[in-house]
């Protein structure tokens, strides 16, 4: 008899990373208000590691003006916060963890710390069995990994929705382009008791405000000549210009707040302007 989604999930969210420690060191004892589920305010030294797709990844100078959203998460939390942006480009639930990607992050975090998880782009890529989920078994099979890898370590998870592609129906209306995967993170989330940032609705909202051509500027379309990396000019629905990328960490930030996951001393700036000009682009590694 097969297993329901619910005790696959919890089947799998057991079973140890690959990469990782079973057991959290022993002298990581969880920050009592994290044990109890609450939020922690942001003590020295506390980060938020970021495990993602390209969509929050860092960017290099090759890759300008394209910016991932977790380039600009910093600008809207305290000083004594960290980021900690272990997101990739290309990357599903799935790769980021076959490839021992997830490993590193659970070694590296520390019982206080955050861990925002968004992944759904890629698992969408069906002719890729590499990166290939499922929305209602194998994604979020992976995502517990996650979940429980964090929570053994005496940090928090939180679970974002996936930031919504700009695309527009005839009428101008902004439309949904990730399927059932965001409503697969929403259950997972209520089911495990994870914060959530609902990122897809947000943007989505936004999108819709900006319209057709107003989103253009969020997203990385480029006319011929404007930038050297892109002689031919670029029209990519998918990723961010700096404007797009600050808005999203603005949308996280405000979300994360909303939560409780962060407290108010933990922000800053959330209804400031924020000159794209504050983003810059590392040489490439």
């Amino acid at each position: 008899m097969s297993l329901s989604r619910r005790q696959t999930v919890a089947a799998l969210a057991a079973l140890p990373v690959a990469g990782a420690a079973a057991t959290p060191p022993a002298a990581a004892a969880p920050h009592p208000a994290a044990a109890a589920g609450q939020a922690v305010p942001g003590r020295p030294g506390t980060t938020l590691f970021i495990a993602g797709d390209s969509t929050a990844a860092q960017k290099y100078a090759p890759a300008a003006p394209e910016t991932g959203w977790g380039m600009a998460l910093p600008f809207f939390l305290a000083p004594r916060l960290r980021v900690a942006n272990h997101a990739m480009n290309g990357r599903s639930s799935k790769s980021f963890v076959d490839e021992g990607r997830l490993g590193p992050v659970l070694a590296a975090i520390r019982p206080g710390d955050l861990l925002l998880v968004q992944f759904g782009h890629n698992d969408q890529k069906s002719e890729d069995p590499a990166r290939y989920t499922e929305p209602w078994t194998t994604y979020r099979e992976h995502l517990a990994r996650y979940v429980s890898g964090a929570r053994a370590r005496g940090a928090r998870p939180v679970l974002l929705t996936s930031v919504e592609r700009r695309r527009f129906d005839a009428a101008g209306r902004a439309v949904t382009t990730h399927g059932e995967y965001p409503a697969a993170v929403r259950a997972l989330a209520a089911e495990h008791d994870v914060p959530l940032v609902d990122v897809q609705a947000l943007s989505l909202a936004e999108w819709q405000r900006l319209g057709p051509e107003g989103s253009k500027a969020y997203f990385n379309w480029l006319a011929p000549g404007e930038s050297p990396n892109y002689p031919d000019g670029r029209q990519d629905n998918t990723h961010f210009r700096p404007v797009g990328a600050v808005e999203v960490a603005r949308m996280v930030a405000r979300g994360l707040l909303a939560a409780g996951v962060l407290r108010p001393g933990d922000v800053r700036r959330l209804d400031d302007e924020v000159p794209a000009g504050r983003i810059t682009w590392p040489p490439a590694p």
